[in-house]
């Protein structure tokens, strides 16, 4: 049965309005952290299409699951928020008990834990005070193999490609709206692999043209912010397509476009990565690479499980799969 946004607010005890506006980003609306989190839950939590019965058998591993991102700042791109959900409920299938962390409380991690599942990227530091606390070390959407520790992984360039043939084949030129940020101790810029997939990409092709590159930080705003300057830069030469990197700034960029009355797809089709439940929710409905953010959740705790139970000390790296999934946005 399809999930509405009606089902959503009864759900979150909120009202029809609060759900829509708060999964449109809507930065006018005055609405606690704490009900936009509870709002964001629900909408993933009636995604899923199969829920296993939990038994009352005794959970018998404690792991930290680390969030790089603050309550805040996860609560804006719903990628990161959907893979800590997958990770704490499978680990309740499986008995394992979980204990939420974000970035800025590492230090109050207790030594007892059996192991840390660490979501999002991380310096060279932040690698070793996770190590110091324990050795079993998991991270997901973040590789430390060299170091010797297990990694889930989305792959990048294949799906892009994906996205640049079909776009290529029903658009006359191509932008990207990127984007670029630090680990949270600020010691590490973090390029965007897919602006590196995309540039390589179409500078084979002979077509890749910086004028038509426009760089934000993964947030709604700043994928609005792109989206006015390519407008303003560009004017009639405002490429026919653009690929996004994840779906806030694609959430921002239509708003962008919609403001100034171009035509979507008509005039300029979209196309997002990530694919979180926000993706659906807006006007038109984005097309996405759609990331298995419960695949790689799942992966993380079988990782775990496998050091944990099995003593395995080679490092594992899992590397997810992607698809394309066509809306309304692209033509």
């Amino acid at each position: 049965m399809k999930v509405t946004l009606k089902d959503i607010a009864q759900k979150a005890g909120v009202s029809l309005s609060t759900v829509s506006r708060v999964l449109n980003y809507d930065t006018t609306l005055s609405v606690s952290d704490s009900t936009r989190q509870r709002i964001f839950e629900v909408a993933e939590e009636l995604n899923y299409t199969k829920t296993k019965r939990v038994s009352q058998t005794p959970e018998t591993y404690k792991i930290a699951v680390v969030q790089w991102y603050s309550i805040n700042k996860e609560l804006d791109d719903l990628y990161f928020m959907t893979i800590r959900m997958e990770i704490e409920k499978r680990s309740q299938e499986l008995h394992i008990q979980t204990i939420p962390v974000f970035q800025n409380q590492v230090s109050e991690i207790s030594k007892d834990v059996d192991g840390i599942i660490a979501v999002g990227k991380y310096s060279e530091a932040q690698v070793d005070e996770l190590s110091a606390i324990s050795d079993n070390l998991v991270f997901v959407d973040w590789s430390e193999m060299h170091r010797g520790f297990d990694s889930v992984m989305t792959e990048f360039k294949p799906a892009v490609l994906k996205v640049v043939d079909y776009l290529l084949s029903k658009s006359q030129n191509l932008g990207i709206i990127y984007g670029s940020e630090y680990t949270t101790d600020g010691k590490l810029k973090i390029p965007d692999p897919r602006f590196k997939a995309f540039k390589s990409i179409m500078t084979e092709r002979e077509l890749f043209d910086p004028r038509f590159a426009y760089e934000g930080n993964y947030t709604n705003q700043s994928g609005y912010d792109a989206m006015k300057k390519a407008i303003k830069d560009l004017g009639d030469d405002l490429p026919h397509a653009f690929f996004v990197s994840n779906d806030p700034m694609a959430i921002g960029a239509l708003k962008a476009l919609g403001e100034e009355n171009i035509a979507i797809p008509d005039r300029v089709s979209l196309f997002s990565f990530n694919d979180t439940s926000v993706a659906k929710y807006v006007y038109p409905e984005l097309s996405a690479v759609h990331v298995a953010t419960d695949q790689m959740g799942i992966s993380a705790v079988e990782l775990m499980k496998s050091r944990l139970e099995n003593g395995r000390e080679a490092p594992l790296k899992v590397t997810v799969g992607t698809k394309l999934v066509i809306r309304k946005s692209t033509r």
